[in-house]
């Protein structure tokens, strides 16, 4: 007799489990980034349009998909069709890369975390040189939190050449993160359900509270007036709607397989729809929430550094004309630098090469996304904030929750099929199963670990998923409306929940979606085409700044591997099941 499948204990655990996937890391430092690149306010006319033409009719297709088939992703694809089971394996591709260099992010977290503990927090000052006489130069040159990153965090080396040493701090922490993942996903929807609870509301007690602190912040009215300020000019830029619809996109961590392994514990009955609807709000929502707690902060830490350069200009001016104190204020600047310069035109010619140009648009307009805006920004404003050692934990405490959250997506995705499997489940249980794809794991991620790591990291994050990912919801799409019949699947969808089909998510799975979805791709592909040999930003410590580099020919011929791997796996099983069944019919033929 077939062993019942796993479900969840109850729809919430199934809605939680979803929310806490999708709302990761994204959603707190690149959609901030995006809004500031395109348009501030107006960057939300694209999104919120992307979100329902493209963001809903996917999310919802596969929920209704893994709903439907009950079975991970492989053997959802090959239920739909024997020759699309490649679709599943290069969703488990993707997944299995993905998380092999995401959760080394968890283990920078860790790091931070047990940093913050700290008094002064390690990052708010440069070390002492060698000599005692003065501070490291390279901290000199770049700046406190940077040097705290790239030197004591990442040890980084000079270029991608350069591989150097596993660095023990990371890779202990690293360790740490994967028995974390392989503790939360020991037994499967049972402990994933409970760990979602905690993953998925964690974020928002401490999002309300760096909220709540960030708008008594000084200076934070500048950064969300920098954020709502709409740049009506970025709608005609095809970039701004080309980039909303892929947050939209990735954001809602479609084609990875995950949903589809989520959503094939449910109870049929489920009302998948509902949740749909629920999981896009609540994720759409949050990086809009996620960007006015960012964006407060990032007001004050721009009015910080503007006030603290008019200072130094300040003093700078009172040391060289023998200045009183007091007369020289952030209000009159302009006026006395004026009449210095017609009064003492030679000294102040002197003096002005030292003198910085302050001003706090430009501190406004410095964009950065990714570990830029997670470990160096936010940390350069933690630090000159009062209980900087407080506010350090809330912060990165929130990080490693978003994401674990998303961790327990994507390994879900790669345990469900491996568990649906009767050959491998038959001979292990699933304990081991996530034991030994969690070790696997580990392993290859300590390559992120070396000094070179962090440009490794770089070129996984850059290329594993997003092509193939295009491609991948693209064939589901097609696979869906025009192989397994949109008529045939709608019809099951409404016996299952009781809820017809309406024309919305027809017009939508079937025209609209795989429209937008080709025009990604072409995108990107000629994105990739145009923009030559591939570069890469190095820290160079001499200057105490990045540089650009070109990347090396082979580490061309690894991204091409990565992009191709999850890929390929499609038309190979597609073409590996049309040679078994011809093989096999041409055995039935000749015993007849």
């Amino acid at each position: 007799m077939e062993k019942a499948r796993e479900q969840w204990e109850n729809p919430l655990q199934f809605l939680l489990a979803c929310i806490s996937y999708s709302v990761g890391l994204g959603n707190v430092w690149r959609f901030p980034y995006l809004c500031q690149m395109y348009g501030g306010g107006s960057f939300l006319v694209p999104y919120l349009i992307m979100l329902v033409v493209e963001g809903m009719p996917l999310l919802y297709l596969e929920l209704a998909v893994g709903q439907r088939m009950r079975q991970g992703s492989i053997g959802t694809w090959r239920t739909i069709s024997p020759y699309l089971g490649g679709v599943g394996v290069a969703s488990m591709v993707v997944a299995f890369l993905t998380a092999t260099y995401y959760n080394t992010i968890n283990a920078w977290s860790f790091w931070y975390l047990f940093n913050s503990f700290q008094e002064p927090l390690p990052w708010s000052v440069c070390p002492l040189n060698e000599n005692l006489t003065g501070y490291q130069e390279e901290c000199e040159k770049a700046s406190s939190t940077q040097y705290f990153w790239y030197r004591k965090t990442l040890n980084i080396s000079p270029s991608i050449q350069d591989s150097g040493a596993v660095q023990w701090e990371p890779a202990l922490c690293l360790i740490l993160a994967w028995m974390m993942v392989f503790l939360c996903t020991l037994r499967g929807t049972e402990t994933v359900g409970k760990v979602a609870y905690f993953t998925a509301l964690l974020p928002y007690c401490v999002l309300i509270i760096y909220l709540v602190r960030g708008l008594t912040l000084h200076g934070a009215t500048n950064g969300l007036m920098y954020m709502f300020t709409p740049k009506v000019e970025q709608l005609a830029n095809p970039k701004t709607w080309i980039n909303a619809a892929t947050q939209i996109f990735f954001s809602l961590g479609l084609g990875f397989g995950s949903l589809i392994a989520f959503a094939s514990y449910n109870e049929p009955s489920n009302n998948c729809q509902k949740h749909t609807i629920i999981v896009s709000l609540v994720n759409s929502a949050s990086s809009i929430f996620a960007s006015v707690v960012t964006f407060s902060i990032y007001g004050f830490k721009a009015t910080f550094n503007y006030e603290n350069c008019l200072n130094k200009v300040i003093l700078l001016l009172i040391n060289s004309f023998d200045l009183e104190d007091g007369t020289v204020t952030a209000s009159n600047l302009e006026q006395v630098k004026d009449y210095l310069a017609s009064t003492y035109p030679s000294k102040y010619s002197e003096v002005l090469p030292h003198m910085q140009n302050c001003s706090l648009e430009s501190e406004l307009d410095t964009a950065v996304q990714g570990t830029g805006l997670a470990f160096i920004i936010y940390t350069e404003a933690i630090k000159n904030m009062e209980v900087s050692q407080l506010w350090s934990v809330l912060y990165f405490f929130m990080l490693l929750t978003l994401g674990v959250g998303s961790m327990l997506g994507n390994t879900a995705a790669i345990l469900t099929p491996l568990t649906d499997s009767k050959v491998i489940s038959s001979y292990l249980p699933k304990e081991v199963i996530s034991g030994l794809l969690c070790f696997v794991n580990c392993a290859i991620s300590l390559l992120f670990t070396i000094e070179a790591g962090s440009y490794w990291f770089d070129i996984f994050n850059d290329y594993v998923a997003t092509l193939s990912l295009l491609l991948i919801v693209l064939v589901e799409t097609v696979a869906v409306c025009y192989v397994y019949g949109l008529r045939r699947f709608g019809a099951e969808l409404e016996a299952m929940t009781g809820c017809a089909l309406n024309w919305y998510w027809k017009a939508l799975w079937a025209f609209v979606s795989p429209l937008l979805i080709v025009g990604l791709f072409f995108f990107y592909l000629t994105d990739y085409i145009l923009s030559g040999t591939l570069q890469y930003q190095a820290w160079d410590a001499t200057q105490g700044r990045l540089v650009t580099k070109d990347y090396p020919t082979y580490v061309l011929a690894v991204i091409g591997l990565l992009v191709a791997s999850s890929i390929i796996c499609i038309p190979l099983t597609a073409l590996g099941t049309f040679v078994m069944r011809r093989l096999r019919r041409g055995g039935s033929a000749s015993v007849a």
